[in-house]
């Protein structure tokens, strides 16, 4: 979604104005032309050499700097831009722009665009709980924009309050929601699951797989950045929560199956990437076991199937993790559950599989169509499985 796009990236004076190199960094590399404006606040803590090694595109610094490559500035990048995104946004900025006051480059820039503007306002506690600042981001949002809100913790002056940055992930998140309106997914519901279920023995031992959630979580954000509206059912993972998902946490087969029957009623689309143990203890101790003898016998029974019993009008994808007769023993799963879609890795292979950044899948559809996949990344399968359902939506 972000590739191909012209973000104009504005930086204005504050402590947080070094996390603007990341938030560019993050941008460039997925695709996108990043024209980044300063004021002259923010090159004091921020130098612009950097912004433009990062970006390799000329940063903005004056009202008159680039004649030579745009005949009245403002106006060049207010027209190329399809998001202007400030961050950090100052409380003296957002008074600016609350007040219609273009005394700078930013500010010429955000009125004479039509592009959507996202601030992510950075400033000291007392400052953002300011009445006047509160009162400027109101106007602000009465008029369109879109407010990043700060978040809660430590701060320049040492204090801990309102008022510090929103994370990258959040203000990256914001950007590509935006331009999610022009996504093939816009104005769809997609329930994705993701990581290894845990069955529990006694309290403190489980049953489990080795599944990281990789997998699910870069469909889930895959999803979102294509114009979806995410629900994210997750077992347990140490991976962070992906922004702009709504995120349901369960541990046990049982609980994923009640979210997913609960998420699955609206929902376009369903995407089984959780690794749902198969068997679970047929009594769980209260109690911890003790080691009082050589063995243990335990008594499995199996799980439920969510993927087989979950049903309504919504494209139903699964997947399948073999070490052997891959082809085969996929199909046969597609059947029996009655998927529109599944993929199939071999968990055998290099690269493929769990705890890994990598997948080697062979796409298999309900019309029998196999499709080999190379060696990718997880995101990059997730993509491959989203034009897919793009195209049979």
């Amino acid at each position: 979604m972000l590739a191909d796009k012209t973000i104009v990236l504005g930086i204005t004076g504050g402590i947080a104005a070094y996390k603007a190199a990341d938030i560019a960094s993050k941008l460039t590399q997925a695709g996108a032309r990043v024209e980044a404006v300063m004021t002259e606040s923010a090159t004091r803590f921020i130098t612009p050499l950097t912004l433009r090694n990062i970006t390799g595109r000329p940063v903005v610094t004056d009202m008159f700097e680039l004649a030579s490559e745009y005949s009245v500035e403002h106006i060049a990048l207010a027209e190329a831009a399809d998001v202007v995104a400030i961050a950090p946004a100052t409380a003296n900025t957002i008074a600016k722009l609350a007040h219609g006051i273009a005394d700078d480059m930013l500010g010429c820039v955000v009125l004479a665009t039509r592009a959507p503007v996202i601030l992510a306002p950075a400033m000291n506690d007392n400052m953002f709980q300011n009445p006047v600042t509160q009162e400027n981001l109101g106007r602000l949002k009465a008029r369109g924009f879109i407010i990043v809100e700060p978040a809660h913790g430590r701060l320049a002056s040492g204090k801990t309050g309102w008022g510090r940055l929103a994370d990258n992930e959040q203000i990256i998140a914001a950007i590509t929601g935006v331009l999610d309106n022009l996504g093939d997914l816009a104005g769809k519901r997609i329930v994705v699951t993701a990581g290894g279920t845990q069955e529990p023995i006694d309290p403190v031992r489980h049953i489990g797989n080795r599944s990281s959630g990789k997998m699910g979580y870069s469909l889930a954000e895959a999803a979102r950045d294509r114009g979806a509206e995410v629900r994210l059912i997750t077992a347990p993972t140490s991976l962070p929560a992906p922004s702009g998902v709504e995120i349901t946490r369960v541990r046990t087969a049982a609980e994923m199956k009640e979210a997913v029957s609960q998420a699955v009623t609206k929902a376009h689309v369903l995407l089984m990437a959780a690794a749902v143990a198969d068997y679970q203890a047929k009594d769980i101790t209260q109690n911890k076991i003790k080691k009082d003898s050589p063995g243990l016998t335990l008594e499995l029974v199996r799980t439920p199937d969510i993927l087989a019993e979950a049903s309504g009008s919504f494209l139903k994808i699964g997947f399948a993790a073999e070490s052997e007769n891959l082809v085969e023993n996929a199909r046969q799963k597609l059947q029996q559950k009655q998927l529109d879609l599944i993929a199939a890795n071999d968990i055998t292979a290099a690269g493929s599989g769990f705890n890994v950044d990598t997948n080697q899948v062979t796409l298999i559809d309900r019309d029998g169509n196999v499709e080999e996949l190379p060696l990718l990344t997880k995101r990059e399968v997730a993509e491959k499985i989203l034009d897919r359902v793009a195209g049979m939506l």
